[in-house]
């Protein structure tokens, strides 16, 4: 990283230390997290964060999204990790998938999940979801975010609450109504989001889990408009599906 090492003349080691901090925090916080959270968290100096911030962009560890709000993992980050989450689906996995699609009249997208991310590794070519991104950053908006989120003993170890972002007239931005919701997508066993990321869709996830228990996946069902009731059918079939995909995925 020679320049980090230009700028930052005599201070590498605690640059260094300040770099992979802030890598840190992006990876957990995920994708949208803005320069002054970042400052906020690590109690850095705004001046020192924003040098950081593009010296990272700059050599590819983090990036910048695309409507300049916040930044988010880049390909070199996502090469050193590994990132199990964009790993290549297997083709039985995309069988099953494939199979629900060709039962139901609706969008059906798989999602993968770590304790704190999303990825939408399999889009319905047919429904395909108006905006991925949005899906991934937004956890309290998105179905298979507040899936993730309700797994958690404490959501806001994976999401602050500074970060509830209003997106529709819809979203949760408050947290007693986010907790709200989680609450009843424990009792329910799938998450739904009816308008919260756009006006016109509604979403079901429901949860793929590993032999072990754990949540490694979401099987997305999306309907035009806003009435959580046309989602009742299709995640009950999906329910089903995601059973299958468990051993594949996890």
């Amino acid at each position: 990283m020679t320049a980090i090492d230009r700028g930052l003349t005599g201070r590498q080691p605690k640059a260094v230390q300040s770099a992979l901090a802030i890598l840190e925090t992006v990876a957990r916080v995920g994708a949208g997290v803005t320069a002054k959270e970042v400052a906020d968290e690590l109690g850095l100096p705004p001046a020192t964060t924003y040098r950081l911030l593009n010296l990272l962009v700059g050599e590819e560890y983090l990036v910048r999204l695309p409507d300049l709000h916040g930044f988010a993992m880049g390909r070199k980050a996502a090469r050193l990790t590994g990132a199990a989450a964009t790993a290549p689906l297997c083709t039985a996995a995309r069988e099953v998938v494939a199979e629900l699609r060709g039962q139901v009249r609706s969008g059906v997208h798989l999602v993968l999940c770590t304790s704190s991310t999303l990825h939408c590794a399999d889009v319905d070519p047919d429904h395909p979801l108006q905006a991925p991104e949005l899906v991934e950053r937004h956890l309290h908006a998105s179905a298979p975010g507040k899936l993730l989120l309700a797994e958690q003993a404490d959501w806001q170890e994976v999401l602050s609450p500074a970060r509830l972002h209003r997106l529709t007239d819809r979203t949760v931005v408050r947290p007693a109504d986010l907790d709200a919701e989680l609450r009843e997508t424990r009792r329910r066993g799938w998450a739904v989001q009816a308008g919260q990321v756009h006006e016109d869709l509604t979403c079901a996830a429901v949860p793929v889990r590993a032999p072990a228990g754990a949540l490694v996946a979401a099987v997305v069902v999306t309907v035009r408009g806003a009435a959580p009731a046309a989602l009742a059918a299709p995640a009950g079939l999906a329910e089903g599906f995601a059973r299958r995909l468990g051993p594949l995925l996890g």
